[in-house]
């Protein structure tokens, strides 16, 4: 009993040892989710609270039992045009038991241990499938602008676009005129201060000024605009089931398969938000497994209370890094300070134009379609990653998200077909007195990356490693990646590892100084 009491004390101190860091962290991030949540459940086709509660989820829950510590977790660009299709199709009230569902996947992944399986997801078809999510928020969120609802799908949105353009009448300012100016003025100072912000205000999120400009514009000029609906108290939005028959949906295969889709995006989107936010600092290194079942915990406390779903979020991620957050306090007085808000100050919410938060989403999904990661990917690994790519953000925008990812990773597996009869990897490890030598045998591909990472990760600190390639036969551009990553993060850190083996495996690696 008192060792239990002394290990409680032990966390408790270590969780309050950075207090004044964490809670100026907090601050911030608090501030860069706070457009974000509900800008992305407008982007969702769902009620703009439903996204903060999602985000206060993410920070007091999930915060609290994460494996990655200063990842920040809530709703997720990424999923938008997933859940809106459902919403479309399925309704609201689907929603909460599909995602029940989803959470229980991620639980049970996590316990398995299948968090590194996510790592070995081909970078090609991950990022193909964020540049196309990204470019259908912009599709989708340009009529936003207009305060016009999207449609149903991409290529309706963009076959939409000239109309509204056209249909635009500046010599009577109009509610659709008024509100494009507003969506305007938030994209313009979001761009503006990205570029021009002085160092000493780096910190304060540009999505924050452009929604109070545009705010302020709309309330001291009592526009006739699209303005959010806010619930008359937080309590509202936590819809919780009324019935045993609210778990009746699941009856339906197709519910299923959304289920399982939501909960493959959700863990791949989280766990590589994670690596990266490793890659920021040199504090405690992420736990997969212990993160990807906090994120199943998360998402089935939102579908029991009918918000949206979430991932780990690499903009407020890198938002709590860059803030100076040194635990995990940080994320979660952020989930407290987006509840205490809108608790408190629902009135204040209710003045936000619609076009604002479209304004917002249409910066991030903008930011998403990244062509620097095809670039990356046809000069470092060939013409078939960049052709992933390129397939998986086409199939994204024109049928829809599962259809891309599905086909994306079978066009990865065509990278096994010269060697599969060395697929089987090997990784020997030989401890000498003056560095460790990792020595790897056959393909590095995908395949074996769950026991290369393992491996990579039991590295100690400070101890020199030699990374023995000389019997690897051929390297994916997944694997590449990886190893590109650790020797990068290792390097900052000061070790003098080196790397040996066959020149042409060897290419994609940054070995220079």
């Amino acid at each position: 009993m008192s060792a239990a009491l002394a290990a409680m004390g032990e966390a408790r101190s270590g969780l309050f040892a950075h207090f004044g860091r964490d809670f100026t962290a907090s601050i911030v991030v608090f501030l860069v989710a706070m457009p974000l949540c509900m800008g992305i459940a407008i982007a969702s086709g769902v009620p703009p609270e439903k996204g903060l509660v999602t985000g206060i989820i993410g920070g007091i829950v999930v915060g609290l039992i994460a494996g990655s510590p200063l990842q920040v977790s809530g709703p997720a660009a990424g999923l938008a045009v997933i859940i809106f299709e459902f919403v479309r199709e399925h309704g609201l009230e689907a929603l909460g038991p599909v995602l029940l569902l989803a959470g229980m996947l991620q639980v049970v992944a996590g316990a398995l241990k299948l968090g590194g399986l996510f790592r070995a997801i081909s970078p090609a078809v991950v990022h193909g499938m964020l540049a196309g999510i990204g470019a259908l928020i912009v599709i989708g969120q340009f009529h936003i602008l207009f305060d016009e609802k999207p449609l149903s799908s991409g290529l309706e949105n963009m076959a939409m676009m000239p109309a509204r353009v056209l249909g635009l009448d500046f010599s009577d300012a109009a509610a659709t005129e008024l509100a494009l100016a507003l969506g305007l003025l938030t994209i313009g100072v979001m761009i503006g201060w990205e570029k021009l912000r002085p160092k000493s205000m780096s910190l304060v999120p540009g999505a924050l000024l452009g929604v109070m400009a545009a705010t302020l514009i709309a309330w001291g000029m009592s526009l006739d605009v699209a303005r959010i609906q806010v619930p008359e108290s937080i309590g509202s939005a936590f819809a919780l089931p009324t019935s045993a028959s609210w778990i009746a949906p699941l009856a339906n295969p197709s519910l299923i398969v959304a289920a399982l889709a939501i909960a493959f995006i959700a863990s791949a989107e989280t766990l590589l938000s994670a690596a990266a936010v490793d890659r920021m600092h040199d504090g405690v290194r992420t736990k997969y497994d212990k993160e990807l079942s906090a994120q199943g915990i998360g998402n089935l406390l939102c579908g029991l209370v009918g918000a949206l779903p979430m991932t780990g979020v690499i903009v407020r991620s890198s938002a709590n890094v860059q803030a100076g957050a040194k635990t995990r306090l940080s994320a979660m007085l952020h989930g407290i300070w987006i509840l205490g808000f809108v608790a408190l100050l629902p009135w204040l919410l209710a003045e936000v134009p619609m076009a604002a938060l479209g304004g917002v989403l249409v910066v991030t999904g903008w930011k998403l379609v990244s062509l620097k990661h095809v670039r990356h990917l046809f000069k470092a690994h060939g013409f078939l990653p960049a052709a992933v790519w390129a397939v998986t953000f086409i199939l994204v925008v024109t049928t829809d998200l599962l259809t891309g990812v599905l086909v994306g990773l079978a066009l990865t597996a065509l990278e096994l077909l010269p060697h599969l009869k060395e697929l089987r990897l090997k990784v020997h490890q030989h401890d000498d007195d003056e560095e460790t030598r990792l020595e790897i045998h056959g393909a590095a591909t995908f395949v074996g990356l769950t026991k290369l990472n393992a491996a990579l990760e039991r590295q100690p600190t400070g101890r020199p490693v030699h990374l023995d390639l000389g019997k690897v036969k051929a390297m994916d551009h997944t694997t590449a990646e990886t190893l590109s990553e650790w020797i990068q993060r290792r390097r900052q850190s000061g070790h003098k590892d080196r790397v040996t083996g066959d020149p042409s495996v060897l290419r994609p690696l940054p070995l220079g100084n």
